[in-house]
C-alpha cells in the first residue's frame, strides 16, 4: 500500500491545477527538495532477505526437499551434514543448468542414511545483474541452523497431524500445533487453507511463513486441495510451492496412505466457473487410478489402509462434489476395505462410525475456520493399533477413533 504521507510532487502540482491556480503557486526549493527526499525514501526497496524459513517438503528414508523464499532473485544452496558443523553442499541442476535468478528455492537432498538426524541451513546469493557474459552478485543471506530426521526403511510405526478448513487465518496454524503435546512425523493440510488464490504474498504470509515458523523447518508437511484452492487467478500456481501432486499414494510403515483431489463442490457447468473447470473427468481419473493402487503390495499389505479427502462422500450435503466423490469413490472403498477416511469441508467436526450399508470403516470430518470451531487431529499408527484424537482450539478432546489392524 502506498505510504499516505509520501508527498509525490506532480500530483501535488497536479491537484493544484484542477483548482485554477497552479500559476499563482511557486514552491520552495526547500519544499521541493524534502519532496523529494520522501520520494527517494520511499522507493529505497526492501533489504535482501529470506521471504519464508525453509520448509521440508517429500520427505523419504534417503531423501527430502527443502524449499524456501528470497525476496529477490538469487543463487541459492543447501548446507547439511550429520552435525550442526555442516560439510555438506548441495543445489538443483537439471539439463547443465543450475537454479538460479529465481526467489522460489528448491534443493532435494539425497543418498541420506534412513532414521537418522540431519542439520541444514539455506543460503541465498542475490543476483544484483545477469547479463548474456556477466553476472554480478550482492548480498549473501544465511539461514539458521535446523534439523529434521529421515523416517526409517520400515519403521514400526508413524504418527501425524491433520488441519483443514483455516480459509486464511495464518494464526489458527501455530494455534493449533501448539496444541499437540506428542512426537508426530509429518502435516497434513487437508484443503481449503485458502478461500481463495491470489497471489504469492498470500500463499508466503498465510501458509509459509506461519507453518515455517510453527514446525515446517524441522517437520515436513504435506498438502492436498479444497474446493476453495481451486478459485482465483492464482490457482493454478500454487502447486508451485509443493513437491508432490495433490493426489498421490504412499506407505510409511504400518499405514498405506491414498490422498485424493475431490475438485469442486458445484457442477462444472456451473456459471461461476465461467466454463474453465473439468473437475467430473479428474474424479473419473483418480476414481481409476485407486482401483490401480488398491492392487498394489503396499496396499493389500498395509496394516492400516488410511484415505484422506477434502469433501466427505458422506455428511456433506447433496451437493454434485460430494455426491460424485460418493458415486465414485465409495464403491472402491468397500470393495477394498479402506479401514478410515478423513476429511473436512463442512466446517463441522464429528466422528461418524461405521453405517451399515454405507460405510463400514469411520468417516472422520474436521472443523471449520471460526474460533470454537477449530479442530486439529492427531493420529498414531502401529503394526496393530491405530488411535485418532480430535483436539477443539481451546485444547478440549472432541472426538476420537480407536482401531485394530485386520490383516
Amino acid at each position: 500500500m502506498e505510504d499516505k504521507q509520501v508527498v509525490d510532487r506532480r500530483s501535488f502540482l497536479g491537484a493544484f491545477a484542477k483548482a485554477g491556480i497552479a500559476g499563482s503557486i511557486s514552491l520552495s526549493p526547500l519544499a521541493v527538495a524534502a519532496a523529494a527526499v520522501k520520494e527517494d525514501k520511499a522507493a529505497e526497496p526492501a533489504p535482501y532477505a529470506f521471504a519464508c524459513p525453509p520448509y521440508l517438503q517429500n520427505p523419504e528414508p534417503t531423501a527430502v526437499t527443502i524449499m524456501w523464499m528470497s525476496n529477490r532473485p538469487s543463487y541459492s544452496w543447501v548446507e547439511h551434514g550429520e552435525t550442526s558443523a555442516l560439510g555438506n553442499v548441495a543445489h538443483h541442476a537439471e539439463g547443465g543448468i543450475v537454479d538460479s535468478y529465481n526467489r522460489l528455492h528448491r534443493v532435494r537432498l539425497e543418498n541420506l542414511k534412513p532414521d537418522t538426524t540431519y542439520y541444514y541451513a539455506v543460503k541465498s546469493k542475490e543476483i544484483a545483474e545477469f547479463q548474456p557474459y556477466k553476472l554480478t552478485y550482492g548480498e549473501t543471506i544465511t539461514s539458521e541452523v535446523f534439523s529434521f530426521k529421515t523416517p526409517a526403511l520400515k519403521p514400526k510405526e508413524v504418527s501425524w497431524l491433520v488441519m483443514n478448513d483455516i480459509h486464511d487465518r495464518p494464526k489458527s496454524i501455530p494455534h493449533l500445533v501448539g496444541l499437540n503435546k506428542d512426537p508426530y512425523d509429518f502435516v497434513f493440510f487437508n484443503g481449503d487453507i485458502f478461500d481463495y488464490q491470489v497471489d504469492e504474498q498470500q500463499v508466503i504470509d498465510h501458509l509459509l511463513l506461519p507453518a515455517g515458523q510453527a514446525f515446517a523447518s524441522q517437520k515436513p508437511f504435506i498438502f492436498t486441495r479444497g474446493n476453495h484452492e481451486t478459485r482465483g487467478k492464482y490457482r493454478r500456481e500454487l502447486g508451485n510451492y509443493f513437491d508432490g501432486p495433490y493426489y498421490f499414494a504412499k506407505t510409511w510403515g504400518p499405514v498405506h496412505f491414498t490422498v485424493i483431489d475431490t475438485g469442486e463442490d458445484k457442477e462444472d457447468t456451473h456459471p461461476v466457473y465461467a466454463g474453465i473447470v473439468n473437475f467430473d473427468q479428474y474424479r473419473e481419473k483418480q476414481a481409476q487410478w485407486f482401483a490401480r493402487v488398491a492392487q498394489t503390495p503396499a496396499f493389500k499389505k498395509a496394516a492400516f489402509r488410511v484415505v484422506m479427502m477434502h469433501i466427505p462422500h458422506y455428511y456433506s450435503g447433496d451437493w454434485h462434489g460430494t455426491m460424485e466423490c460418493r458415486r465414485l469413490f465409495a464403491p472402491l472403498f468397500e470393495k477394498h476395505k479402506v479401514d478410515l477416511s478423513i476429511s473436512g469441508h463442512t466446517h463441522r467436526y464429528g466422528i461418524h462410525q461405521p453405517v451399515a450399508g454405507q460405510h463400514s470403516y469411520p468417516i472422520v470430518i474436521g472443523g471449520g475456520p471460526k474460533e470454537g470451531f477449530r479442530t486439529i487431529m492427531r493420529v498414531k499408527a502401529t503394526e496393530k493399533d491405530l488411535n485418532l484424537v480430535m483436539i477443539k482450539d481451546d485444547g478440549t478432546e472432541v472426538g476420537r477413533v480407536d482401531l485394530k489392524s485386520k490383516r
